[in-house]
């Protein structure tokens, strides 16, 4: 993550930065000993690390090109370059083609295995009423390809969160649009409420959320009014969240606090900016991937500390997919 974006885990206090969008209370971590690098806008899960050799913009020591900028924000960083080759899909199911190419103009074939895949893939409807969390799978010659379902017309974003195994590389959070033909009706953001409601699921978000001070985002999962304690990992932790600020889709991906399989899930952030972000959390049980979607206002109240909030949106999870919208 280019290091506009700041982040580092909650161990024992609040110690972390959030770079790109976005109390204290039991945290539900990684079952898998954290690694020295991670994804652009993945937690760090040492909060001694101070950057180096983490996506760009992990830490306040890392130096990166535009450095100033939040994840995903660019079509191309650090000399690579996410190419859509389906930047036009059909409403409905169809099949996305992409490669990873570097400064010369070749497809990408080796990465750095991160959290279980080579590449992270997101996609998002502009008004952030849809949201996709795919698994693309690489051919030898490195183009990318997954099924998506994109249920309306209009403006999507396609997020490639990934670091290259290319010696001293760093990871990389690059963003490209996709258009969907046809009539466009945009929806405006779901209305806050305290939970937000998945397949027979409940999952309420506390904490605050303020620009510049690190406070705890504690999401509790309960079922029929009791609490999931054996949430399952899910690509080497108990909860995944990715946060996009409404406006610019700008990206971040955190990973859990340290903490046991529920029913809470903990995050330790800082918000860039006042503004409302969307965040959407994967959360895996009983075999089955669901997210849980949350409409967040940061710096609400001028400065203090603002409350959590939540929102309905279209979510849900198919094969090669965990899906909102």
């Amino acid at each position: 993550m280019n290091t506009g974006v700041k982040i580092t885990a909650f161990a024992a206090a609040l110690a972390a930065t959030f770079g790109t969008a976005y109390g204290v209370g039991k945290g539900v971590g990684p079952v898998e000993e954290p690694k020295k690098a991670e994804h652009a806008g993945h937690a760090a899960q040492d909060p001694q690390k101070e950057g180096g050799d983490g996506h760009a913009g992990h830490e306040e020591g890392a130096a990166a090109p535009a450095s100033d900028l939040p994840g995903g924000l660019q079509v191309s960083q650090d000399g690579y370059t996410l190419a859509l080759e389906t930047p036009t899909p059909a409403v409905g199911r169809s099949t996305l083609k992409f490669s990873i190419k570097d400064a010369a103009g070749r497809k990408v074939t080796a990465f750095t295995t991160e959290h279980g895949k080579e590449l992270h893939f997101i996609v998002a409807s502009r008004d952030l009423n849809t949201f996709r969390h795919l698994h693309p799978v690489r051919a030898a010659d490195g183009t990318w390809s997954v099924d998506a379902d994109l249920p309306a017309a209009g403006g999507y974003k396609a997020f490639a969160d990934f670091k290259p195994a290319a010696k001293g590389a760093r990871g990389v959070t690059l963003g490209a649009d996709l258009a969907v033909p046809g009539a466009y009706a945009p929806k405006p953001l779901p209305a806050v409420a305290p939970t937000a409601d998945v397949d027979g699921y409940q999952v309420r978000l506390g904490g605050v959320l303020d620009p510049g001070r690190a406070g705890e985002l504690k999401l509790t999962v309960t079922r029929a009014g009791k609490p999931v304690t054996d949430l399952e990992p899910y690509l080497g932790a108990y909860g995944h969240l990715v946060a996009l600020r409404d406006g610019d889709l700008a990206y971040l991906h955190v990973h859990p606090n340290e903490g046991g399989p529920g029913p809470d899930v903990s995050f330790t952030a800082t918000a860039p900016s006042a503004g409302t972000y969307r965040l959407f959390l994967d959360f895996q049980h009983e075999g089955k991937v669901r997210t849980a979607a949350f409409t967040v206002k940061a710096g609400a109240t001028g400065g203090a500390p603002a409350p959590v909030t939540s929102g309905t949106g279209e979510a849900g999870h198919g094969a090669g997919e965990h899906a909102h919208g």
